[in-house]
C-alpha cells in the first residue's frame, strides 16, 4: 500500500470516527497514531507523540488562550457585562425589534471581553431573553436572536478561534485581532438591519416597546458599562499601544476583570472557582484538540499528502473562487457535526498547503474561516450556541424554536460571506495600518 494509500484511508477513517460522536482529540490522535504506525513503524510513531506534546503546549503565545478564556469567564460570572444591555435598551428599544437589536449591540460589546462564543450566548440569553418574551416578542426571533449574536464572539478581538489561528500559521497575533474588527462590527450591523426589516414588515415579531426614557436616563446608563469599558481599553488600549504582546495581554485582561470584579463588588469565591473551572475545562479540550491536529500535520506531511493535494490544484488550475467555494463547502458541511475549534484544526492541514499556494492572504483566509466557524455554531443539527441557549432558556422554548429562528441569521451570513470575498479590504485594510 502507498503512502498516500495509508493517508487516504486514515482520512476516511477520520471522518467516520467523528460521525459516530467520537471526541475529536481521540479521533485525530488514534487516526495519526495508527497511519504512523503503518508508515514508519511503531517505535517512531511513538517518538512522534512523546515530542509532539510538549512541543506544542510549551509554545509561549499558548498561554493566552487560558488568560482571555478566564477573562471572559470573570466578567460572566461576576456580571460585568450587564449593563451593556441596558445602555442598548435604552437607545434602541424604540425601533422594530429593538429588544432584539439591543442584543446584537451588547453581545458585540460583550465580545471584546471575550473570546468564547459560548460565554457570550450565555450571558446575553441570561439578561436579554426573559426580557423579549415578557415584551412579547416571537420565541424564535427571541432565542435565535441570542444563539446568533453570541457568534460574533469568535470574530471580534480577543478571539480564541484567531489566536489559535494565528499561532499555528505564525501570524502576527496583533493584525488578526484587529482584521477581525471591522468584520465583526458589519456583521452585527448586517443583523441589526435584518431584524429591524422583518420586525417592520411582520410587526407581531416583536410588538413596539414604549420607553419613557429622559435624555439624562440614556447618558446615565452608560456609567454601567463601566467595567467592560476598562477592561477594553485597558487591554486593546495596551496591546495596540505596544505596551505589552498579545501574549502578555492574555494575563493583564484577566488581572484586570479579576480588579473590576473587585471594585464592582461582585467577585465572589464561588463565582470566580466557576470561572476557574471553566477555563480549566475549556483549555484542556482545546489543547486536546490541537494536539491531535499537530500529530495529524506530521502524520499527513510524511505520507505526503499535502504536497498530492498542492499538486493536484495545480494540475487542474483551479482559480480562486473555485477554491474558496470548495473550502467553504467543506467548512459547511463539517458545521453541521463538529465544534468550531475541531473544524479549524482538523482542516488547516489540508487547507493551509493549497491556500498558500494559491496566493490568498493569510489573514484574509483566517477571518474567511472564522465566519464559517461562526456559522457552525448555529447550524442544525448541532449547533453549540442553540443547545446553549437552550440550556439557559429550559423549557420555555423548545429546541426546533431555537433552530427556526437563526435562519434569517444564516442567511445574513451567506451574504456578508459574499461581501467578504468580494471586498477582501473588509480584512486586510486594517491590519494594512499596522506596520
Amino acid at each position: 500500500m502507498s503512502d498516500l494509500a495509508v493517508c487516504a484511508y486514515a482520512l476516511v477513517a477520520l471522518v467516520a470516527l467523528l460521525l459516530l460522536r467520537i471526541p475529536v482529540a481521540v479521533a485525530l490522535g488514534g487516526v495519526s497514531f495508527v497511519g504512523l504506525w503503518v508508515l514508519v513503524g511503531i517505535d517512531a510513531a511513538f517518538g512522534i507523540f512523546k515530542s509532539i506534546p510538549y512541543d506544542f503546549v510549551a509554545h509561549w503565545s499558548l498561554s493566552s488562550v487560558p488568560m482571555f478564556l478566564l477573562m471572559g469567564y470573570i466578567c460572566y460570572h461576576a456580571r460585568l457585562t450587564d449593563g451593556l444591555f441596558e445602555l442598548a435598551r435604552v437607545w434602541l428599544a424604540r425601533l422594530p425589534g429593538g429588544l432584539a437589536v439591543a442584543s446584537i449591540g451588547a453581545a458585540a460589546g460583550f465580545s471584546a471581553v471575550t473570546g468564547s462564543s459560548v460565554a457570550c450566548a450565555a450571558a446575553m440569553g441570561r439578561i436579554a431573553i426573559p426580557e423579549m418574551l415578557k415584551s412579547g416578542y416571537d420565541k424564535s426571533l427571541a432565542a435565535g436572536t441570542i444563539a446568533s449574536a453570541g457568534t460574533i464572539g469568535s470574530m471580534i478581538p480577543p478571539s480564541i478561534i484567531l489566536l489559535i489561528y494565528g499561532i499555528f500559521v505564525e501570524l502576527p497575533i496583533s493584525k488578526l485581532f484587529i482584521a477581525g474588527l471591522l468584520p465583526g462590527v458589519i456583521t452585527a450591523l448586517m443583523y441589526a438591519a435584518m431584524i429591524i426589516v422583518r420586525c417592520r414588515i411582520t410587526p407581531a415579531l416583536a410588538p413596539r416597546t414604549r420607553l419613557d426614557v429622559t435624555w439624562a436616563e440614556r447618558f446615565g446608563a452608560f456609567w454601567h458599562t463601566w467595567p467592560v469599558l476598562a477592561i477594553i481599553v485597558g487591554v486593546f488600549g495596551g496591546l495596540f499601544g505596544g505596551i505589552f504582546t498579545p501574549t502578555e495581554a492574555g494575563a493583564v485582561g484577566a488581572a484586570l476583570s479579576l480588579i473590576v470584579a473587585a471594585v464592582q463588588g461582585t467577585l465572589t469565591l464561588r463565582n470566580f472557582r466557576a470561572a476557574v473551572v471553566e477555563t480549566m475545562r475549556s483549555t484542556a479540550a482545546i489543547f486536546a484538540i490541537a494536539i491531535g491536529a499537530n500529530v495529524l500535520v506530521r502524520f499527513l506531511a510524511i505520507g505526503g499528502f499535502n504536497d498530492f493535494v498542492t499538486d493536484l490544484v495545480t494540475t487542474h488550475e483551479l482559480s480562486e473562487l473555485h477554491l474558496i467555494i470548495a473550502m467553504s463547502a467543506v467548512f459547511l458541511f463539517l458545521g453541521c457535526f463538529l465544534d468550531p475549534i475541531g473544524i479549524m484544526l482538523l482542516t488547516l492541514p489540508v487547507f493551509l498547503p493549497v491556500a498558500e499556494h494559491a496566493g490568498l492572504d493569510m489573514i484574509w483566509f483566517g477571518i474567511l474561516m472564522t465566519k464559517w466557524l461562526e456559522v457552525a455554531l448555529i447550524t442544525p443539527p448541532v449547533g453549540l450556541n442553540v443547545f446553549v441557549i437552550k440550556g439557559v432558556v429550559g423549557d420555555a422554548i423548545r429546541t426546533e424554536t431555537i433552530f427556526k429562528g437563526i435562519f434569517w441569521f444564516l442567511a445574513t451570513d451567506l451574504v456578508f460571506v459574499v461581501l467578504l470575498v468580494s471586498f477582501p479590504e473588509m480584512a486586510t485594510w486594517l491590519p494594512s495600518l499596522i506596520e
